[in-house]
């Protein structure tokens, strides 16, 4: 099964009014929602005015992901893995309140070592945060980062098989990831063995430091798109660039891609299905 993308941008316009009319004039099916521990509502008043917010984005679907840098539910520090966990259970609540049903999360983002993680604590912390969120009919979906233990296609596949997590597959993420670069794995690597488990993809060129590089031309991203699209759930492609100008650019580069791919579809699958009539027996 091929699937037919919805592109989505970020909330990268803090007037929300501004941000919906800027993703409906671009062609955007939706909006990725990113909460910040800054931003992050603290008061049932903030989660008020939150879900109003979120309702004038209508028609827009909108999905939801926590950038919560330092927090990390497998943390070594008992106290600081608790924590931890209580927030990400609060995020799932709260997206329950803003009818969501997708959270991507991570493990170890923000830090340059997992020294001060436990991998057995994360796999348990892990699944049980996502049999939480599946009583509020929440999916919880990892992202492998630019290092680290989702940055290592192996590790990454253990702790999507053995926590029952959904995946977000961030393409630019995976591009400077050391197993790639050192060509130990192929990008592939990362979506092959649960390609059923991808929802979600992150689209730009590449991150370098911290900067979400957009691609040149559609030949950038034309193979990493290509395996997108044979993954049979992954139907939400976020745009991941946070100013204008790189956005628009990398919308083009992808519209560039998908017009090209569905002509093609188009025309095989119109062939195949003449052929097919042709030689059917009466």
């Amino acid at each position: 099964m091929i699937n037919v993308p919805k592109l989505a941008c970020c909330n990268f316009i803090p007037d929300v009014k501004q941000l919906k009319q800027f993703a409906l004039d671009h062609g955007f099916t939706g909006v990725d929602w990113s909460f910040t521990l800054d931003d992050f509502p603290q008061s049932p008043a903030e989660e008020s005015e939150l879900v109003k917010t979120i309702s004038t984005l209508h028609p827009l679907e909108t999905r939801y992901h926590c950038s919560f840098r330092h927090v990390d539910i497998g943390d070594a520090d008992e106290a600081e893995a608790r924590k931890a966990l209580n927030l990400f259970g609060h995020a799932c609540l709260l997206v329950s309140k803003l009818q969501g049903r997708y959270l991507t999360i991570h493990v170890g983002l923000g830090r340059n070592s997992t020294n001060h993680l436990v991998w057995e604590k994360t796999v348990e912390n892990l699944a049980g945060l996502v049999r939480f969120a599946n009583d509020f009919g929440i999916r919880i979906c990892l992202e492998n980062l630019a290092w680290g233990w989702t940055s290592r296609p192996h590790l990454y596949e253990k702790l999507v098989r053995n926590t029952g997590c959904w995946a977000t597959i961030d393409i630019g993420h995976a591009r400077v990831s050391p197993s790639i670069e050192t060509q130990h794995y192929e990008l592939e690597d990362f979506v092959d063995p649960h390609r059923e488990r991808f929802l979600n993809a992150h689209i730009y060129h590449e991150e370098n430091e911290d900067c979400h590089v957009p691609p040149k031309n559609a030949e950038d991203l034309r193979p990493r798109l290509q395996m997108l699209r044979q993954l049979p759930l992954c139907d939400w492609w976020v745009l991941e660039l946070r100013n204008e100008e790189d956005l628009l650019d990398t919308l083009c580069v992808v519209d560039e891609f998908l017009n090209s791919e569905l002509s093609y579809d188009t025309c095989f699958h119109g062939n195949f299905l003449s052929d097919s009539r042709a030689v059917s027996p009466s």
